[in-house]
């Protein structure tokens, strides 16, 4: 756990450097966006001292940092209110967004993964690697428009886009969802293949289980490290990755904030937004750790 919580504290501090450092090196004045080309440079430098854009890039490094040792994200420069408030309006967006793809993903993934390695070689399994081969290859800004111009368009059975009904997360859902559905297909029969060879898979068939015994309680059980590792890493990326999404179907989550933020050069909430995406990025890597444990007793007790 001490490790642990030496590198979670390594990592946000290289998140938080490298974002401060790298949104200061892109060209472009907040102050200019605010007040426009027009405005004189009386009023530009007043409103500079007032945001603190007038001290050096290390004095408000170093400002941020005591600010957030005390929970304080600051304020948004553009429309004045406290960061905080904002992350807790659009956070809870994102997370439901994400954990609905995560059990699209898992639930469409695992079972057709499955299926794909008991009939390993014949042409069922060929038809499920071909779909999920070519829904991998299908990038979120492609795939969305393409469900939206089919469900919404033509079929006019969902919203286009907006947050105004429960349907409307059903695209986005689906988009993230289908893309991470093929990776666990993959994984889930690559994975199921080597562990159905083994041992004790042929002691259970001795033993008289039915197939759906073997196959559930034991093959599948034996198989769940590697399917494991893609769900976290994939959880972490859906966090991380909704930004084209939330985008595309206005989805006001995290992901739309920040690419609101950074055309609008909002420094603090673009930090804020960036720093929050990397903790949920290490809170998912824990989780799957504490998960490997249950997966597995080998490594609960240190055998493995």
């Amino acid at each position: 756990m001490i490790k642990r919580l030496i590198s979670f504290c390594t990592v946000v501090f290289g998140v938080l450097s490298l974002t401060f450092l790298l949104i200061h090196l892109v060209p472009g004045d907040p102050v200019e966006v605010m007040l426009g080309e027009s405005a004189s440079l009386a009023d530009r430098d007043v409103l500079r001292a007032e945001l603190g854009l007038n001290q050096s890039v290390a004095s408000q490094f170093g400002l941020y940092l005591s600010r957030l040792a005390h929970a304080d994200f600051g304020v948004s420069i553009h429309s004045k209110t406290p960061i905080v408030e904002l992350i807790k309006t659009r956070y809870p967006a994102t997370l439901k967004l994400a954990l609905l793809a995560l059990l699209i993903g898992v639930g469409v993934g695992v079972p057709l993964g499955i299926y794909a390695a008991l009939k390993a070689g014949h042409w069922q399994d060929l038809l499920v690697t071909i779909v999920s081969v070519r829904l991998s290859a299908m990038p979120a800004f492609w795939l969305g428009p393409m469900l939206m111009l089919i469900f919404a368009v033509w079929l006019a059975i969902l919203p286009v886009s907006g947050m105004d009904s429960p349907s409307s997360i059903v695209l986005p859902a689906l988009t993230l969802g289908f893309g991470l559905s093929a990776i666990l297909t993959r994984m889930t029969r690559t994975s199921l293949l080597e562990v159905l060879n083994e041992d004790f898979i042929r002691t259970a068939r001795a033993k008289g289980l039915t197939e759906r015994q073997v196959i559930l309680r034991h093959a599948l059980r034996a198989a769940l490290l590697p399917i494991i590792t893609i769900v976290g890493l994939q959880m972490g990326s859906l966090l991380a990755g909704t930004v084209i999404t939330e985008t595309i179907f206005s989805w006001d989550g995290i992901g739309r904030l920040l690419v609101e933020s950074i055309e609008k050069r909002d420094y603090p909430v673009t930090q804020a937004c960036v720093l929050l995406v990397a903790l949920s990025y290490v809170v998912v890597n824990v989780l799957t750790d504490l998960l490997y444990r249950l997966a597995d007793p080998r490594i609960r007790l240190g055998q493995g």
